[in-house]
């Protein structure tokens, strides 16, 4: 038991542009979760947000947000450390030919 990395988790099927537009998602929420999302606003509004309902469908989604936002530290590091090499190949290679 652990933390599941980003490239483990199976990721959701991504919702169509045509069922969030139906499920009237602000564009703001339209990511790779947004077929959890559709699913807990529905069970929120049946049960009028009662915070003890509903609990599966927001741990699924919370979850999902989080994994969304680890692969995007994921991709800035990886774009950060790729600068960093390429700065100092550009470093190296200017010292070379002086």
């Amino acid at each position: 038991m652990g933390h599941e990395s980003v490239e483990d988790y199976q990721w959701p099927p991504v919702a169509s542009a045509q069922e969030m537009k139906d499920a009237k998602l602000p564009l703001a929420y339209r990511d790779r979760c947004a077929s959890l999302l559709i699913p807990l606003n529905k069970c929120r509004h049946e049960f009028y947000y009662l915070p003890w309902k509903c609990t599966d469908e927001r741990h699924a989604y919370e979850k999902c947000e989080y994994m969304e936002f680890q692969a995007r530290v994921n991709a800035l590091k990886k774009q950060k450390a790729a600068a960093a090499r390429a700065a100092a190949e550009a470093e190296a290679a200017a010292a070379l030919s002086s």
